[in-house]
């Protein structure tokens, strides 16, 4: 094999995958949608990446069938030109999940799975492990802001960590060693159907994990594990189960806690960004690397030096007067527990919250839990459905929210073009822009106009 061909490039799994291509010296060629940050560092890497659906186009050292392995996401549609043409050519097309599953066989798998909560802890075991004598190699579904990338390598270190996705049933493709499951709320219901079969996802991914493994699962959880004789079970929350914290301090913009775990308790870990969730991603994360082996005081470190993730509680703007963050929270819970974490930080501040909703089908499902969440806030502003993957369905549109928040909720549906006349006005002291879609391409913008 000569070039990898990516259909979906700049999805931030497939880019992970391209960049341990390019690592590996083989021709990168790639088509999306539309350019963005990560294309074009991509680009800058070495990968040739063009933005539209058309055959020749495509790179000539992927247009041999015998030298080049095609890698697609579920999100692109199955009409799509280009792989339809590598289909019909003889290609080798695979999933990109499949050639994760290939590529991190031969490494310990520390995986970390569940609706939400997975790319922060994962990023925050990486950066503990690479941070450490032990190492990792790591494909993550976020860009670290202490590396930059999505993508670590460290050809000795003998782990890989990985963000297990449960979308179209992607994490069966893996083989962990260990693996974190945060939560099992009800999602994907276009690709699942009931709630019933995303929970039977789950046990299913459980009965994968390998033979003297560990399964590390928040309490709580609805799904019932099946794992393989000799796989160690263990618990985990912030108050509560086999790994959990004691004597949360909260206070000049730090928060520190100790942890109880079966295998050390470790005092004074302080969070490198200092918001309630992180202490339970955290906690997840330190067992994943006390599994591993990393010593206490390298966890203290990881932990207090761990810069965040990009899109995951990223503060843009953190003065006195004026708090801007971008957050990627998409389902209800994940917007609920972002509000809290914010309403906790920033008690008796006029919080306004600009909200994309991801997907009709999600949008459809969880309406009124959207509303719910979103009711802890005094000031909403939706917008426009981002469509992803999906056509419209009739009848379903971010109204559906605005028609179910709390009573007293002050609230007002935008065009996404309109965002920055709403930032203009300044009528908040804590903006937070919320959302999975393409909300995030207007942070720079919003930053500069709070920032005149």
């Amino acid at each position: 094999m000569k070039a990898v061909y990516f259909v979906g490039i700049g999805g931030i799994g497939m880019s992970a995958i391209a960049r341990y291509f390019l690592n590996q010296g083989l021709t990168v060629g790639g088509y999306d949608k539309t350019p963005s940050v990560l294309t074009r560092q991509l680009e800058k890497e070495g990968a040739l990446i063009h933005y539209e659906d058309n055959v020749s186009l495509i790179p000539e050292a992927c247009t041999d069938a015998k030298e080049c392995l095609v890698v697609y996401t579920p999100a692109i549609p199955a009409e799509h030109t280009e792989l339809q043409w590598f289909r019909n050519g003889g290609f080798d097309v695979q999933k990109r999940a499949q050639v994760l599953g290939t590529l991190t066989r031969g490494k310990k798998g520390l995986c970390v799975a569940g609706t939400h909560g997975k790319t922060t802890t994962s990023s925050m075991a990486a950066h503990m492990l690479h941070h450490s004598p032990t190492g990792c190699n790591a494909f993550l579904g976020g860009i670290l802001k202490n590396y930059g990338t999505n993508y670590i390598l460290s050809k000795e270190s003998p782990y890989v960590v990985i963000e297990a996705d449960e979308f179209d049933r992607s994490f069966h493709w893996l083989s962990p060693f260990a693996t974190v499951i945060t939560a099992t709320d009800a999602d994907h219901l276009d690709i699942y159907g009931t709630e019933e079969a995303y929970l039977e996802s789950f046990t299913k991914y459980t009965s994968l994990i390998l033979p003297g493994g560990y399964l590390i699962m928040h309490t709580g959880l609805k799904m019932k594990p099946a794992t393989q004789e000799g796989v160690t079970t263990w618990t985990y929350s912030q108050d509560a189960g086999d790994f959990h914290a004691e004597n949360v301090r909260i206070g000049g913009g730090a928060i520190v806690f100790d942890l109880v775990s079966p295998l050390g308790n470790i005092k004074d870990i302080c969070l490198g960004v200092p918001v309630m969730v992180n202490i339970e991603n955290g906690i997840a994360a330190i067992a994943l690397a006390q599994i591993a082996g990393v010593p206490a005081e390298c966890i203290r470190e990881g932990m207090a030096s761990f810069a965040g993730v990009d899109r995951r509680f990223d503060f843009h703007v953190r003065r006195d007067d004026m708090v801007y963050l971008s957050d990627y929270g998409h389902h209800p819970e994940e917007v609920r527990k972002s509000l809290t974490s914010i309403r906790m930080l920033y008690e008796g501040r006029h919080i306004k919250v600009i909200f994309q909703p991801h997907l009709y089908t999600r949008t459809r499902d969880f309406y009124k839990e959207f509303a719910d969440a979103l009711s802890l806030v005094d000031d909403v502003v939706l917008v426009d459905i981002y469509p992803a993957r999906e056509k419209p369905i009739e009848g379903v549109t971010s109204d559906l929210i605005a028609k179910h928040l709390h009573p007293g909720v002050k609230c007002e549906l935008c065009r996404k073009e309109d965002v920055l006349d709403i930032v203009r006005r300044k009528d908040f002291d804590v903006l937070v822009t919320l959302g999975a879609g393409d909300l995030d391409n207007y942070a720079d913008d919003i930053t500069e106009i709070l920032n005149r």
